[in-house]
């Protein structure tokens, strides 16, 4: 019997050579691909919709491999391509690059552009497309300020009083009055085919002579307009008073008013954080409180004081604290301290609406009612509250009863008029005839309906 020996199998070496040239086409050709397949550098830009005489723009680059190699801000316009310079070479994966447009720099002129954002990175790919731009943008050229016409003013002001401006601003997305530094805002007023405007302005009782009253508007494409507001600033002196602070005040007060306060520690330097820290963030509160109001006027006619009541602290007195015989302290008093009988009724002084009424720090329970077009009054010290926030109240409405909440030394109604949260005197508010000539005098000047 032959034995049957197995066939060894042998490899073919061409099908060996053929698999290793497969796997390796294969490989080579899936990473090219890959590596095509990778997005180029992409862009983002929160482009607006004008461009005016400087405009400032933030593009945003970010390579998905590799790193930005460039990002290049364009205008188009009619057919031409200008290149805004950059302030640095970009550099990393994702790059962040601030750049200003300058129209007339660039040579543009107003009309319909585009704004394109070119980039690149160093990521290898082994072919080569066309270049494009990452994003584009539609944008219109703006090189025209809005024009802006001053129709009446307040003539004469004094420091601590109020004043109204009516103007026009064509073509401007916002429009407000400054008194040196300070914004007062603008509202719409009268028919709107007019396109009229008015503001109620403060002018702070410490006001220096010379500071500029200004209104000013700007458009979409952040192009300014400016104006002088003819006015004569008359002086006024404020009065001063001196408040002896004793021991038995202090241990009511400091207390109350700074929880916080260490058994032990000193009174007087918790009377100091009060009446300084405090009162400051009162004042930033008066502020926020006032820089919302109804764009239509809510009061008529002047505003009332609460009757039977006397006024025996001025407004904008400067009050000198005095404690042990010496000063420890100085602050300005706004509004005035209205005193009648013990927890007597506070009408409110003219309609609006509630939109305060809790505590507020040195001023106690406090009610605030906004009247419109930035006018609000304020009541402090109160013992209790009768309305809230939200609540339309009438001429005389009772808003709470007066008390001796916060800081004060007896039980009194302290009462402030404000201007987008700057106080002035209530003295102008109560006046029919002051009214009549100082705020609606110069609206019937201007053509616009008066305030009645």
């Amino acid at each position: 019997m032959i034995p049957i020996v197995p066939r060894r199998s042998r490899l073919n070496p061409s099908l060996v050579v053929f698999a290793v040239l497969l796997v390796a086409v294969v490989g080579g050709v899936s990473y090219l691909a890959w590596r095509q397949s990778v997005p180029r550098a992409t862009a983002t830009l929160d482009a607006p919709r004008f461009l005016g005489h400087t405009t400032p723009l933030t593009v945003v680059v970010q390579a998905a491999r590799g790193n930005v190699t460039r990002a290049e801000v364009r205008v188009v316009q009619d057919g031409k391509s200008v290149t805004v310079p950059p302030p640095t070479a970009p550099a990393g994966r994702r790059v962040e690059i601030p750049v200003t447009v300058e129209p007339a720099a660039l040579g543009l002129s107003e009309g319909p552009a585009t704004v394109e954002v070119w980039a690149s990175d160093d990521f290898w790919r082994p072919l080569r497309f066309e270049d494009r731009p990452a994003i584009t943008a539609p944008v219109t050229v703006d090189l025209t300020p809005p024009r802006l016409d001053l129709l009446a003013s307040t003539r004469y002001v004094l420091p601590g009083g109020a004043a109204v401006v009516a103007f026009r601003a064509e073509g401007a997305a916002q429009a407000d009055v400054r008194v040196g530094d300070r914004v007062f805002p603008s509202f719409a007023h009268g028919p709107a085919e007019r396109g009229a405007r008015v503001a109620l302005i403060a002018l702070p009782p410490d006001i220096a002579p010379g500071t500029p009253l200004t209104v000013s508007a700007v458009d979409e494409a952040g192009n300014a307009a400016t104006r002088g507001i003819p006015a004569e600033l008359r002086p006024r002196t404020f009065p001063r008073d001196r408040i002896v602070i004793r021991d038995s005040f202090l241990q009511a007060k400091v207390p109350e008013l700074l929880p916080q306060h260490a058994p032990g520690a000193s009174l007087v330097d918790g009377f100091l954080v009060i009446n300084r820290d405090q009162r400051r963030a009162a004042e930033q509160e008066k502020s926020r409180v006032g820089s919302k109001s109804a764009e239509t006027p809510l009061w008529a006619g002047a505003f009332v004081q609460p009757r039977n009541t006397k006024v025996f602290s001025n407004f904008a007195e400067t009050r000198t604290y005095v404690y042990d015989g010496r000063e420890i302290d100085r602050q300005v008093h706004f509004g005035f301290d209205l005193a009648s009988t013990r927890q007597s009724p506070v009408p409110a002084a003219n309609a609006g609406v509630v939109v305060f009424a809790e505590p507020l720090t040195i001023y106690g329970n406090t009610v605030i009612v906004d009247h419109g077009l930035g006018l609000q009054t304020l009541y402090a010290h109160l013992s209790s509250l009768a309305v809230k926030p939200g609540d339309k109240v009438t001429r005389g409405q009772e808003l709470g009863r007066t008390g001796a909440t916060g800081l004060a030394l007896g039980d009194h109604l302290h009462f402030e008029v404000l201007i987008s949260g700057v106080s002035v005197t209530p003295l102008e508010w109560w006046d029919a005839k002051w009214i009549r000539d100082r705020i609606n005098g110069p609206l019937r000047e201007a053509g616009l309906p008066a305030i009645e």
